[in-house]
């Protein structure tokens, strides 16, 4: 690879290589593509799709979302792991001027209903795996959304891209512009629901050519995407910087730790986004899993820490760990530079667009009296940046709660240093951050609480070994109850998707409240108290 043999080529100069686009996403993809169609664009399960043929496949699948009845505006669901269509598929919606909702592959179908019935959906797309649970979520939804399945392999007659084959080639229809909304990515909040953010065709580019600029990624990078394309950091770091760079995606289904080092080699990566719990997972990987003699340099994660960092630039030979700071709302505003200084445990600094022509972010630290904190002292992170989402869909009241005077509130209490580095404290919100998700507190005590023999109960994040946070629920039984952890955790199981079961549950006497007669999380913080008392339903 370049990087590795010369020095890299400029982040500025990686982008002008192409001709200039007005940053639809049709106009970007087609900038790529004729200066490159025969060169591999997605790699999956041993299989190549050159640009050119991206370009054709979604040619066809306009053609056949159009005979759907797609069009301007409307949202197509996508429950599913990860797999080239979704490529295609973001595509083909970008022309028509519709758009994508992704939803976690393993929300039960609860979950996924309100998602989709939030969002109007008229038809989803998903992996085999969910298939029931995504029909029984569209059930109850009126008009009916279509469902069309993924099926594995992706080049086998039947499946969706050859469906999309069999469908005449759509070559002219544009639609979208560079200001239609795109993606409506749904992120847990307080209010127990989760909301759903808008981000433009622009928004979206802006975030994947800074991210070449975040990590120098170069026009032969190999960029392996492990984590899901539910996620901003799949979708607008992983997939959005290979296509900005010019280089190459490669696609893995879902994350196996324990064949994590066999990949890299064999697809011979050369940058990676992790989160923390995944990285901590492959730090405690058997010896033997690990392949040495990779071709991996470069890795994008956070938070991280010093047995981390050492572990993979002295045991794993990864030189460059960036770390960083992101959130659905306004992806790419803080990073660690790549070239340094990296300060460690530090979200980063203002992290520009290669492009001086593109406003820079801006971001300040607020006290509690709407002031500018002083250097090193704790306050509430508002942010105005070039790639902040249009709002959140049909909540017009919540979006205009989150902006003070046209600065974006974080709901994160921060503190900056004298170099303008900023450094995460804790949140004011009720959100609780496990395995790169945000999972809303209040969601867990909506269902929890719906116990017949719970009286109240508070799910609080505790700190976790694989870095970021364990869910612990608190739970004050009903007077005369006799119910146990044992019971309320399988409560949990049966109705709360893997990822938002807590693994800690504590029966207590009373909870904390506010004059208001609120639980007073804060109260419970940090919790390890409680987790000594806990049952831990991990071992």
């Amino acid at each position: 690879m370049t990087a590795l043999t010369s020095e890299p080529i400029p982040p500025l100069d990686v982008l002008r290589r192409f001709p200039a686009h007005d940053f639809s996403l049709a106009d970007f993809f087609a900038s790529r593509c004729s200066a490159q169609p025969d060169t591999s664009m997605v790699e999956y399960d041993d299989q190549i799709m050159t640009w050119g043929e991206c370009a054709q496949r979604a040619d066809h699948a306009v053609q056949w979302l159009q005979d759907r009845g797609v069009g301007t505006g409307d949202r197509i669901g996508l429950m599913a792991y990860n797999h080239p269509a979704t490529v295609v598929l973001m595509l083909a919606c970008a022309r028509l001027g519709a758009l994508v909702v992704p939803c976690n592959p393993e929300f039960e179908a609860r979950e996924a209903r309100y998602i989709f019935e939030h969002a109007g959906v008229c038809g989803v797309i998903c992996s085999p795996e969910p298939s029931q649970r995504v029909a029984e979520a569209v059930a109850d939804i009126a008009p009916a959304p279509w469902r069309v399945m993924i099926d594995q392999p992706w080049g086998e007659e039947g499946s969706l891209l050859d469906q999309w084959a069999q469908s005449p080639a759509d070559t002219h229809t544009r639609v979208g512009t560079a200001d239609s909304t795109f993606l409506i990515i749904y992120t847990s909040g307080t209010t127990g629901f989760p909301k759903g953010v808008m981000h433009s065709q622009r928004t979206y580019l802006l975030t994947a050519e800074a991210f070449v600029q975040r990590m120098f990624l170069q026009p032969d990078e190999r960029v392996m995407c492990v984590l899901p394309l539910f996620h901003i950091n799949a979708l607008m770091y992983s997939l959005g910087g290979a296509m900005a760079c010019g280089g190459t995606l490669i696609l893995i289904r879902k994350f196996s730790a324990s064949a994590f080092w066999q990949q890299v080699a064999h697809y011979r990566a050369t940058e990676v986004n992790v989160i923390m719990s995944a990285a901590a997972i492959l730090a405690r990987r058997p010896p033997e899993e690990f392949v040495p003699g990779h071709r991996l340099h470069k890795m994008f994660l956070a938070p991280l820490n010093r047995d981390l960092l050492d572990t993979f630039q002295q045991r794993f030979g990864v030189h460059t760990l960036i770390e960083c700071y992101g959130m659905t709302e306004i992806p790419g505003v803080l990073s660690n530079p790549f070239r340094g200084p990296h300060k460690l445990g530090s979200m980063g600094c203002i992290s520009a667009h290669p492009d001086p022509g593109i406003p820079r972010p801006e971001v300040r630290i607020l006290n509690d009296e709407g002031q500018d904190a002083a250097v090193g002292e704790v306050g509430e992170l508002v942010v105005r940046t070039p790639t902040l989402m249009q709002g959140y869909f049909r909540d017009p009241e919540q979006t205009a709660a989150s902006f003070h005077q046209g600065w974006f509130l974080t709901g994160d209490l921060c503190r900056r240093d004298s170099d303008d580095y900023l450094f995460f404290f804790t949140r004011k919100k009720d959100i609780i951050r496990r395995r790169g998700e945000n999972i809303s507190g209040a969601e867990i005590d909506s269902v929890m609480g719906s116990h017949p023999d719970v009286l109240e109960c508070a799910a609080i994040g505790v700190a976790s070994d694989l870095g970021e946070e364990d869910i612990l629920v608190a739970v004050v039984p009903r007077p005369g109850a006799t119910v146990t952890p044992q019971q309320v955790h399988q409560y949990a199981v049966a109705h709360l998707s893997a990822i938002k079961q807590p693994r800690y549950i504590v029966m207590v006497e009373d909870l904390p409240h506010t004059g208001s007669m609120k639980i007073a999380k804060f109260r419970l913080k940090p919790g390890n108290d409680l987790r000594d008392k806990a049952t831990d339903f991990q071992h």
